[in-house]
């Protein structure tokens, strides 16, 4: 049972390692060095390639909710890989560092973090969205969140792909 258990953990956490290096940087955390815009134009190349919409998450390691909805995602790897089938994540820094009021002016106003942007994968805005929506009792819902991919899939041949 030992040994059993040993081969589950080394294979979620190879598992892991092997799902981070397949995302690009811009989705993994907020980096205030990393240019929004470039990370912009990059996302939208992969949404339109991979015919997905992009989710957009603006926040900063300075947000106990922005962890909070980071070690949800990583404690639950179906809605996690869920996440990363239905969009293009696009994590935006908010800091002292770097606001990134450039990229952010074309979007309505942030009233709290994490705050999500879902596009289009052309840019094109459909919704902006407080992630206090998926909080349940003292808790994210993977229903809700489950309610939410399912709403924003694209279907496979939606746009010629």
């Amino acid at each position: 049972m030992k040994t059993l258990l040993t081969l589950l953990l080394l294979f979620s956490i190879s598992l892991q390692s092997v799902y981070s290096t397949e995302l690009p940087a811009y989705s993994l955390h907020y980096d205030p060095a990393r240019d929004a815009m470039q990370d912009g134009r990059d996302a939208i190349k992969l949404a339109k390639k991979t015919n997905r919409r992009i989710l957009i998450e603006v926040g900063g390691d300075w947000c106990k909710w922005c962890h909070l909805l980071d070690r949800f995602l990583n404690k639950h790897a179906k809605i996690k890989t869920e996440l990363h089938k239905t969009f293009v994540l696009l994590k935006v820094n908010v800091s002292e560092e770097n606001d990134n009021t450039e990229f952010l002016k074309v979007f309505p106003p942030v009233l709290g973090y994490p705050h999500m942007f879902v596009t289009e994968s052309n840019g094109k805005l459909l919704l902006s969205k407080d992630t206090g929506q998926f909080y349940v009792k003292g808790y994210y819902s993977e229903k809700r969140f489950k309610e939410f991919f399912e709403k924003f899939k694209l279907k496979k041949n939606a746009h010629g792909g």
